[in-house]
């Protein structure tokens, strides 16, 4: 997990110590003075028409001010928590070849020293990868693995505990992602888990394929079946003493998905080892739980499976028994992600959690819906709320989405209770997949009028991978999306706060 260490210095800026230097400067086109402190740099930024554009990234020759190597990077016209951690991302993951770098914010941002702390150590990250570059060519792409960030007396380390456990959880996300799927298979994930979490305390549980077909999981056994790499479910359970609230999360691992006998197109097919990032997800959270030391119980549940053609495969028109003896018509093989969350969401509800998340990319229509950089949320009342405002406190992007009666009559099956998608008709794909899931949220009490537990779907399939340039912290490639306001989410109960 490559990614910078992160430490504070109450030290005048620039201090002692580092390699190159970065400012973070706010919108300079106004008739104002400038940032305080900075009257020798501004001629020289003046000199090359950098005017504090948000993200804009420039290198500078400064000796009046500073003959250490410097870094700007604008902050834009009205500088917030979210500019300055887009803005330190760009100019960390910009600013290359040095082993330490100092970090300064030229604008009174509350809070702007976290926001700083939290865009390098993000910025910061790298997949090692599988290049074969000379020693030179690593050399000058090398990110920075120590950042100094200039904060005030007395910041607070817990806030920085937090910075650098999410860095670590989203890093975590990003190098299994990045993991080609000859190298992860179902056991493999697996076993990920239980290395990653030995020392913290959590219990691990892992059915295989027997202990699946015993237990009944016919979703996860249904849609494995055509691999030669059976498929798996993980349970990990963080429960500190004197916990009050119990969070479930239930995360997507399909460690390659060929669409089985519902065969994706060529193209479509690339890059489907990233369809368990929802389970590397929930791994990632539960874990940063634990190493922040949460009081809440969380329970992820990783549901596991090779999603390929063979004669063993599921065929379309198969009918699949869920753990809850559901039956469910086949209609699509390529929609298998909702088939084995149904397995976790049942096994989720039995423990009767005060909420349940469940993270996964599971429909190219959240992509037509909300493009590549919005996650889709569904679900319940409050709990959605609870979401919204956490990817708010942390600067991710999500956008609520209803989940309509109407829609959900096209769930019927003739031959089974439910059928899986509805073949040939694209209207509200993303939200189909969302009425199928809330089938499989358990009841708060006895009988089918009691209300569901609060629920939460999170569709990442458009956030979780940037497939264009680069933009603030993330680099092309898997992004961690949601992973950090599960993490706020989390901390606060998934409760409204």
């Amino acid at each position: 997990m490559p990614h910078p260490e992160i430490e504070l210095s109450a030290a005048t800026f620039p201090a002692e110590g580092a390699d190159a230097l970065v400012i973070a400067i706010p919108d300079l086109t106004g008739d104002g003075p400038g940032p305080a402190g900075l009257a020798d740099l501004l001629p020289a930024l003046d000199a090359i028409g950098f005017t504090g554009a948000r993200n804009a990234f420039a290198r500078v020759y400064a000796p009046g001010f500073s003959d250490t190597p410097l870094a700007v990077v604008g902050l834009g016209r009205r500088p917030d928590a979210d500019a300055v951690r887009d803005a330190v991302g760009t100019a960390i993951r910009s600013f290359t070849g040095f082993d330490t770098i100092a970090v300064s914010v030229a604008a009174e941002v509350e809070d702007g020293w976290r926001a700083a702390a939290e865009g390098a150590a993000l910025g910061g990250y790298a997949f090692a990868g599988y290049k074969s570059d000379s020693q030179d060519k690593k050399d000058k792409r090398r990110r920075a693995s120590r950042v100094v960030v200039h904060a005030p007396e007395g910041a607070d380390d817990a806030a920085l505990a937090v910075v650098r456990a999410g860095a670590e959880a989203v890093a975590l996300v990003k190098d299994l992602v990045s993991t080609p799927a000859e190298w992860q298979s179902p056991a493999q994930l697996a076993d990920t888990a239980v290395e990653t979490t030995q020392g913290l305390p959590i219990d691990v549980t892992v059915w295989d394929e027997s202990g699946l077909a015993e237990a009944g999981f016919g979703g996860i056994l249904g849609v494995g079946k055509g691999s030669d790499r059976p498929p798996r479910l993980v349970r990990l359970d963080y429960a500190p003493a004197g916990a009050e609230r119990h969070i479930a999360l239930v995360g997507k691992g399909i460690t390659f998905d060929t669409g089985g006998l519902s065969l994706k197109p060529a193209a479509s097919m690339v890059g489907m080892q990233e369809d368990m990032t929802g389970a590397a997800e929930v791994l990632a959270v539960v874990r940063a739980a634990a190493q922040l030391e949460l009081p809440v119980r969380v329970t992820a549940w990783m549901c596991i499976a090779d999603n390929m053609p063979s004669g063993r495969a599921t065929r379309p028109g198969d009918v699949l028994v869920m753990a809850d003896g559901t039956t469910v018509e086949v209609t699509n093989t390529d929609a298998e992600g909702r088939l084995v969350l149904a397995d976790g969401l049942i096994a989720a509800s039995r423990e009767n959690p005060d909420v349940i998340v469940d993270v996964a990319t599971l429909t190219g229509a959240m992509i037509v819906a909300l493009g590549t950089r919005h996650t889709g949320v569904m679900g319940h009342g409050d709990a959605v709320d609870a979401f919204l405002r956490s990817a708010d406190r942390t600067g991710e992007l999500a956008w609520a989405l209803p989940l309509p009666e109407h829609i959900a009559e096209e769930l019927d099956s003739r031959v089974a209770d439910m059928r899986n998608a509805n073949v040939g008709n694209r209207a509200g794909g993303a939200l189909f997949a969302g009425l199928f899931l809330q089938r499989f949220v358990g009841r708060t009490g006895e009988g089918d009028d009691a209300p569901r537990i609060p629920w939460v779907h999170l569709d990442i399939a458009g956030s979780s991978m940037s497939t264009g340039s680069a933009f603030g912290f993330t680099d092309k490639g898997p992004t961690g999306a949601t992973v950090r306001a599960l993490i706020d989410f989390v901390a606060a109960g998934g409760e409204v706060r």
